[in-house]
């Protein structure tokens, strides 16, 4: 076997020292870190746990002078299991490769690390291990971290059936816009009966789909309205002054912590995806309050030209 593919497979703390440059850099590993996790592209791999297998390397700064014996000088291995929980907690992911980005790129963010490697594996998904290996290296200064709290707190509003068909949709709008909060609307479905079907999960997959049918239906009475379906979008477009209508499927099924709202009962799901964003507010037009929700809740009714 060559070296070349020998390394392929080597644990990547070998890799790293045999990618190393002249310049001397410290190492720390975590290895056979082991989580449950719903994760995977294939239906197969959604509603199921499986286990997952971290292998990371960081390479460091060694430090200026004497440890000391000083936690607070060194990077934790803590921080490296943190980062994994952390890319693990934002949202359900399809690809590995994702993950292992998002892993390394909060990993590079710490002051010390100047290049990661992160293996993941899936051990359930067949007799072997199935991964993905990748390298991330940080050139110069670590980049700032930007905290989502420097996003203004969004302003969320259901639009029922009625307010989407309201003359007074794009005056309310103009007022909404002229908060200088980022806007993201929420609909329910259309009042045609979507199709029923026996079976809990396609049923509610189908009832999503009708809200984000509805959502296009919203889109098209105003141009300004966008519609997203992931947390990506919706962070581009509040950063950006977009006004978006949710698309809600992706971040749903997407959850970690799935909602206890059903689709059909459209104006509690738009509270949990409120509180998720930790909205300012949600106002509600057309439509009765949610008996529960985590954030400031406000009615207005649809037939009113001023909110």
């Amino acid at each position: 076997m060559t070296s070349e593919t020998r390394l392929a497979f080597a644990h990547p703390s070998e890799r790293s020292a045999a990618t190393a440059s002249t310049d001397a850099l410290d190492r720390i590993s975590v290895r056979d870190h082991i989580v449950e996790v719903e994760i995977g592209a294939f239906q197969a791999e959604r509603g199921v746990t499986q286990r997952i297998c971290f292998n990371v390397v960081v390479e460091v700064q060694p430090l200026s002078g004497p440890v000391d014996d000083d936690v607070d000088r060194i990077l934790s291995y803590d921080r490296v299991t943190e980062a994994i929980q952390g890319a693990l907690a934002l949202e359900r992911l399809a690809l590995l490769e994702t993950l292992a980005d998002r892993v390394a790129e909060r990993i590079l963010h710490e002051p010390q690390a100047m290049r990661v490697f992160v293996r993941i594996e899936k051990l359930d998904r067949g007799p072997g291990a199935l991964g993905v290996e990748i390298v991330r290296a940080r050139d110069g200064a670590p980049p700032p971290e930007v905290a989502r709290d420097t996003i203004a707190k969004p302003e969320l509003v259901f639009l029922s059936n009625a307010a989407i068909a309201s003359p007074y949709l794009s005056g309310w709008l103009d007022q909404l816009q002229a908060q200088g909060r980022p806007l993201i609307l929420c609909v329910g479905a259309a009042d045609v009966a979507a199709p029923q079907v026996p079976h809990k999960m396609a049923q509610r997959r189908i009832d999503m789909l009708a809200i984000e049918q509805n959502a296009w239906v919203l889109a098209a009475r105003d141009d300004r309205c966008v519609v997203v379906e992931t947390r990506t979008e919706l962070d581009w477009a509040m950063k950006n002054g977009q006004t978006c209508v949710w698309a809600p499927s992706k971040i749903v099924l997407d959850s970690v912590d799935t909602p206890s709202a059903q689709p059909r009962d459209a104006v509690a799901l738009a509270a949990w995806f409120a509180a998720t964003f930790d909205a300012a507010e949600m106002m509600v037009i057309g439509a009765g309050l949610p008996a529960q929700a985590s954030v400031p809740l406000r009615a207005a009714p649809a037939d009113v030209e001023t909110l």
